[in-house]
């Protein structure tokens, strides 16, 4: 992967999410995605998809971002990407808990942190946990925290999104 200070100025801007708790939240108090494909990958996967996602990523690709997963699950990237496909959402890399623990640039961390998306070339990274935040400020990593709960988690990615855009 090419570290995003090392890509061209017309490479697209590479944004992450987690799934656990952040892209699928089980509690029926979190707002699904709903319709058929949601219901159908509901029943497959049994996992759902949280309320927002899919008019997000359009968003965000539609504003030239390359959509990434990175999860500390072992879920295989084939269930992950047919997982989104489902829900009509195509993303451009995965990384799961293999991927990370074999990441070539890790041997140069005295201690990988429990995500390290520059590994990755990612610009941006979006998840509910505290510890990866601050993960974040400790490695120098941009992390954007949201609640499960919190039903502006959409704004509140899209306001990260502009401020890496401008600096």
């Amino acid at each position: 992967m090419i570290p995003a200070r090392w890509r061209s100025e017309f490479s697209p801007m590479r944004i992450s999410f987690d799934l656990d708790d952040t892209l699928t939240c089980p509690s029926v108090k979190v707002p699904r995605e709903r319709g058929f494909l949601a219901s159908l990958s509901l029943w497959w996967f049994g996992e759902p998809l949280r309320h927002g996602t899919r008019s997000l990523i359009a968003e965000l690709r539609r504003r030239g971002w390359s959509i990434w997963i990175y999860t500390t699950s072992s879920r295989s990237p084939w269930q992950i990407r047919n997982w989104l496909l489902l829900h009509g959402i195509h993303v451009h890399g995965i990384v799961n808990s293999e991927r990370h623990r074999t990441t070539p640039g890790s041997r140069f961390i005295r201690q990988l942190p429990s995500k390290f998306p520059p590994a990755f070339g990612i610009d941006l990274h979006v998840d509910d946990s505290e510890g990866v935040r601050m993960e974040g400020q400790e490695y120098g990593f941009r992390v954007v925290q949201v609640d499960p709960h919190d039903i502006f988690w959409m704004h509140k990615v899209l306001h990260a999104v502009d401020d890496v855009r401008l600096g």
